[in-house]
């Protein structure tokens, strides 16, 4: 499909590649990584024939199809439909044709341009359309506005569905996850797979990668590394390859000394829910691939706060929306110290709602508000890059919160954001999005918060920054409220989640699997009820939905999942109820190490006193064993149960 042969890029003075050669078989879906300013974009320029290689060749087969994403969309009256429609070039081409026959009367064409676009099943097309744009987390009324109703983000997701739209050999994307949700990425990572010709990709997402791609192009000095499979066999891989390099074999022990730090610090707390036991299996796993990336040029943290308040935050017989339009009811929540939660739900739910009440903003309609004393708030979403001074540096931004703050304490802080030298200096006017993005994240990371509301962190950050942010995140003391679309970053970062949907805020009692077979189910609802008078069935996601089955098979199997949830409901009580209690043990046992740590224990006089102790803790590790081997014998009935409700 793809052949580079010998080939050499520069930009600017910059050699990006030399001399590489590069296979891409048909069919296969590759994604591409590196780092920032690689030459990634320039890549997919060379293909798109807008640049020319300084020497080699890149070769493609006679008549390929190629279809890619556009970055930017201008304002235009055109409906969001015709828009994606005018994805496919043919399909366009061929009506064009069709009405020129008709004014001039032709009947020899007519009949020819009718064949064609019968084979080309046009009748289906705005059909095709529709279903790109409701997967894309339009709703049904968007696809009749005009482009330029639309903000930024929503132009992006336009220019994704016009490029799925053209039928294609070689589809390019360039980070398509960048402004969507996490139900939207859902939906692309299943379109992605059943597309059948061979896929590009750049994305910064590790989950979607691993979904999507089966193989991998890593930009590394100069030079294209082929790996095969996806984003984690890449990362064992190249971990593997930096172990047998002496050189970078003491950076690697560090790296891992520090993921086991983490490890350590969570194990303690693994059997409290489902998702701290996922948790725990993402950092063990962390640990594996840690030398993946000992070369990443980020190294920040939160640091403590000052003073906090428990409860930090509190809202009580809330409802939030704006204006007269109530969107969320009966909000009652509360955010102590240590907190971890996610927020799910659809696209539109509310998500973002909630974070401004959250904030304090006019969203809250009613209902009581309760801030701790020491409550400080770090807020972070793609409008706050608006606010930064633009005409000021990284450091600026700093000195002007923090007047009396060394120099060189400010300088030692952004360089962890990789703000070094005259980086740290520069207006960040003629900033990309990730290091603005990176400026917003030092500027609240400065400001000591304790309590994180972060709406879609991740937008425009690189693999390895997402990475530093993830580890920023886990060693945090304070409250954490986000949304992403970043599996990777919530796995290992939250705690527990709550779902926004159907105008409530609700603790959701599942981990991502779950919530990804609950939107399945909620697709398969869609796709079984009429949406037009007409009494058609829409065919969004119909692959989703059970073939063939009809209202009585329906019923049934309804009645079955009803029974089968019946039983796992005392289960889950038993469940409850060991987590709980091995919290407790867990808390005893924390609290014993620490009496044990007391030096006097170990002089004569504390002997007896330390022989009550070591006697506790015994009795406590013995009462532990013997609850986490019910808890597993419950769970796995639990699972067993749960996979018969699996679709």
């Amino acid at each position: 499909m793809l052949t580079i042969t010998d080939l050499s890029l520069q930009r600017g003075g910059v050699w990006l590649l030399e001399a590489v050669n590069l296979t891409v078989q048909p069919g296969q879906r590759v994604a591409i990584v590196g780092a920032n300013g690689a030459g990634k974009s320039s890549l997919f320029q060379l293909l798109l024939g807008q640049l020319s290689p300084e020497q080699g060749s890149v070769s493609l087969p006679g008549g390929c199809r190629v279809a890619h994403m556009a970055q930017e969309v201008a304002a235009s009256s055109r409906s969001a439909r015709d828009f994606v429609l005018d994805g496919d070039h043919d399909l366009r081409r061929m009506e064009a044709e069709l009405a020129a026959a008709e004014k001039r009367g032709d009947d020899h064409t007519l009949a020819r341009v009718h064949g064609e676009l019968d084979v080309h099943e046009a009748w289906s097309a705005p059909r095709r359309a529709e279903t790109l744009l409701r997967g894309l987390g339009f709703s049904d009324a968007d696809a009749d506005r005009p482009v330029s109703s639309f903000s930024g983000g929503w132009r992006i997701r336009l220019n994704l569905a016009q490029a799925l739209m053209r039928p294609s050999d070689l589809l390019l994307l360039d980070e398509p996850t960048n402004h969507l949700d996490l139900d939207a990425c859902l939906w692309l990572e299943n379109w992605l797979r059943r597309y059948e010709g061979t896929l590009l990709f750049i994305s910064h997402d590790r989950d979607f990668m691993d979904r999507v791609a089966t193989h991998l192009v890593h930009f590394d000095r100069r030079q294209l590394e082929l790996y095969t499979g996806n984003y984690s066999a890449f990362e064992t891989q190249r971990s593997e390859r930096l172990a047998q390099q002496q050189a970078g074999y003491e950076r690697q022990q560090a790296k891992i000394a520090e993921i086991q730090r983490f490890i350590d610090r969570f194990r303690a707390q693994a059997t409290k829910a489902r998702q701290a036991q996922s948790r725990v299996k993402a950092l063990e796993r962390m640990e594996k691939i840690a030398p993946a990336h000992v070369d990443s040029p980020f190294s920040f943290e939160f640091p403590v706060a000052d003073k906090v308040s428990n409860p930090l935050l509190t809202i009580r017989n809330g409802a939030a929306g704006y204006g007269e339009t109530v969107i969320l009811e009966g909000i009652n929540l509360s955010l102590l110290p240590g907190s971890r939660v996610g927020l799910l739900g659809p696209n539109g739910a509310g998500k973002s709602t909630l974070m401004d009440a959250l904030r304090g903003e006019s969203t809250l309609l009613r209902g009581e508000r309760t801030t701790g004393e020491h409550l400080a708030i770090g807020y972070f979403a793609q409008h706050q890059l608006e606010s930064l001074d633009l005409d000021a540096s990284p450091f600026l931004h700093l000195q002007r919160l923090s007047p009396r703050a060394s120099e060189q304490s400010i300088r030692n802080f952004l360089g962890g954001f990789d703000f070094h030298g005259d980086g740290a200096l520069s207006a960040i006017r003629s900033f990309s999005g990730g290091e603005k993005a990176r400026v917003a994240l030092a500027v609240i990371a400065w400001q000591k918060p304790n309590l994180l509301l972060l709406d879609e962190p991740t937008n425009h950050l690189d693999l390895e920054m997402r990475q530093a942010l993830t580890m920023a995140l886990q060693n945090f003391d304070g409250a954490i409220v986000v949304v992403s679309h970043d599996r990777h970053l919530l796995r290992n970062t939250v705690d527990d989640f709550w779902l926004v949907n159907d105008g409530r805020v609700t603790e959701y009692d599942g981990d991502l699997e779950d919530y990804e077979r609950w939107l399945a189910d909620r697709r398969k609802d869609d796709a079984e009820a009429p949406r037009r008078e007409s009494g058609n069935v829409s065919t969004a996601d119909a692959d989703t939905a059970v073939a063939g089955e009809n209202a009585d098979d329906r019923k049934a199997r309804k009645r079955a999942e009803a029974a089968i949830r019946q039983k796992l409901s005392p289960y889950r009580k038993q469940q409850a109820a060991l987590e709980k209690e091995m919290d407790k043990l867990q808390s005893e046992l924390m609290t014993l190490e620490q009496d044990l740590s007391e030096p006097d224990l170990y002089a004569d006089q504390g002997k007896q006193k330390l022989k009550e102790l070591l006697g506790q803790q015994a009795a406590a590790k013995s009462r532990l064993a013997e609850v986490e081997a019910e808890w597993l014998d419950i769970s796995e009935t639990v699972e067993n149960l749960e996979a018969e409700l699996t679709p």
